[in-house]
Order: C-alpha cells, then sequence, then structure tokens
C-alpha cells in the first residue's frame, strides 16, 4: 500500500529479516560467545539495525530488540502481542544459530 506521496507504508518481512541478519552478520563475525562482549554485541546489532531501517526512507516508528543466548541446553521461552493496524504495521523475529550462541532480533514496525 502506497500514500499519496508514494511511499510504501507496509512492513515487508523479508526486506527488514535482510537488515536482520546482516547486522548480526557484521557485528559477531562468526566469534565464540564471550560473556564480556555481550553487551557490546547486543547494543552495535541494535543501533545496527535501527540505522539500516531508517535508511530506508519508510514511514515507519521501529522498535528493536536483541537477545544473545549461549548455547548450554537453556531453554528459553518469549511471547510478544500488539494491538496494530495489521495492514501496514507488522513484526518479525530473526534467530542467529552458531556452534556456541543465539542472537534473537525483533524488529516491530508501525506506520506513520
Amino acid at each position: 500500500m502506497e500514500d499519496a506521496r508514494g511511499e510504501e507504508k507496509t512492513f515487508v518481512v523479508e526486506e527488514v529479516n535482510t537488515v536482520i541478519k546482516e547486522s548480526i552478520e557484521n557485528t559477531i563475525q562468526n566469534a565464540a560467545y564471550h560473556h564480556n562482549k555481550v553487551a557490546q554485541w547486543n547494543s552495535n546489532i541494535v543501533e545496527l539495525c535501527l540505522k539500516k531501517l531508517t535508511q530506508l526512507n519508510k514511514p515507519f516508528k521501529y522498535i528493536v530488540t536483541c537477545t544473545v543466548m549461549q548455547k548450554n541446553g537453556a531453554g528459553l521461552h518469549a511471547a510478544s502481542s500488539a494491538f496494530w493496524d495489521s495492514t501496514t504495521d507488522g513484526s518479525t523475529t530473526y534467530k542467529y544459530d552458531s556452534k556456541t550462541m543465539y542472537v534473537i532480533v525483533s524488529v516491530f514496525g508501525l506506520a506513520i
């Protein structure tokens, strides 16, 4: 759906997943899990995602979350819910899986 200015006002999951994947790979670069690096990785991933998403020049507000978890057999359960316009707004979650960790990034896009 396009608005009067010709801007795309639909949240495109494939496009956002590509942004997430690139942001994770540029940050982690096949590194092994290191507890002392996780805080910086988290910050870098969400900041890079937001930067790349805003460069798409789409009329959205974005919310980005990131979880970095060591692979050690522990479970992780999460859920989210939203009340929004499903014709324009959307969300996606991308999971990066390496030998030593999981990186889970969620992006919520809300049309302006």
